[in-house]
């Protein structure tokens, strides 16, 4: 396993990290798929075996359970790993509310660190917040007293568009920023990565394997259905033809001993101003397969540069 710099905040952390969302159970919806706790905290304890320092939650992965299990495997190694976990999902109300109020992120965080069994979160971000908000200095007040307070090491924000990620940075300075890095979606790369490297921001990469669409192990979208709770459950059948199509014409970054898996882990990790990317992981095959993307070899140029040419080219989709 390699480590990279955590931005400006000192810290060191696996560049492979583990991706807390799935292991949360699909009970209350908005996850991927049904777990087994004992299969969950073996894969957590795969990724520590591996090296793996750096594990991403949010405590409404699960409405907390993604974070008990945390709490449970590791409690006894809390010096040995980063924990990262989001605040702002008010699940508390019953899920689907937004609430960034200074009253309710500590409340908010107590919960969490009871939920973890720790006195002090490593990370801790803004969990899709508003562009409204963004845009107000004060949005980031309470973060930065409760990293005074030493209750949280370094704060920063989890986001869906770079435009988002440039107005954090306009108003303030995070130290970190969440967003989706992969070969379907670069837009980040263009804009928002060098703007963040270049003030140590730290780039969480998160969705590397595009919502599972980049293991390539589906294969025909009649074929593919997903259970109750899933996130992709309500995706439109076209969406999904889609990404099985452009997954299908990145088969040539499988060789002998790299999956495809690990070749999209490793096109994240080609970007230099990545500190760590998060795929999410439910099993130790899964943890063993993506952690171990780290020790590969990079990807080519030619491999890069035919990546680049297949995205402006759409992955040769037929046009709608």
């Amino acid at each position: 396993m390699k480590y990279r710099d955590f931005g400006s905040t000192g810290i060191k952390v696996s560049e492979v990290g583990f991706g807390g969302w799935g292991i949360g159970g699909n009970e209350h919806g908005n996850s991927y798929g049904s777990t087994d706790d004992k299969v969950s905290l073996d894969a957590i304890n795969k990724a520590l075996e591996l090296g793996c320092n750096f594990f991403d939650t949010a405590d409404v992965y699960g409405f907390g359970h993604s974070e008990t299990l945390l709490g449970k495997a590791l409690k006894n190694k809390r010096d040995r790993v980063i924990v990262a976990t989001k605040v702002g999902s008010d699940f508390y109300q019953g899920g689907g509310f937004q609430t960034f109020t200074d009253e309710y992120i500590r409340f908010a965080l107590e919960k969490s660190l009871d939920r973890l069994q720790t006195d002090y979160v490593d990370v801790y971000q803004l969990h899709n917040p508003p562009v409204r908000l963004l845009k107000k200095e004060s949005a980031y007040s309470t973060l930065q007293e409760l990293k005074r307070e030493g209750k949280i090491r370094a704060w920063g924000i989890s986001i869906l568009d770079p435009i988002e990620g440039m107005t954090a940075l306009a108003v303030s300075q995070p130290d970190c920023i969440q967003i989706p890095v992969n070969i379907f979606n670069s837009r980040p790369v263009e804009t928002l990565l060098p703007s963040a490297f270049a003030v140590g921001c730290a780039i969480i990469a998160r969705e590397p394997l595009a919502n599972g669409f980049l293991t390539g192990k589906f294969a025909q979208v009649k074929e593919t259905s997903f259970e109750d709770g899933d996130v992709r459950q309500s995706w439109p059948p076209d969406y999904i033809k889609a990404r099985i199509e452009a997954a299908r014409r990145l088969e040539f970054l499988q060789k002998e001993k790299r999956t495809l898996t690990q070749a999209a882990i490793k096109f994240v990790l080609s970007l230099k101003e990545v500190s760590v990317t998060i795929p999410g992981m439910k099993t130790p095959q899964q943890a063993e397969e993506d952690l171990s993307a780290s020790d590969l070899k990079a990807l080519s140029s030619t491999e890069l540069k035919e990546i680049e040419a297949l995205a402006k080219r759409n992955f040769d989709l037929p046009e709608r």
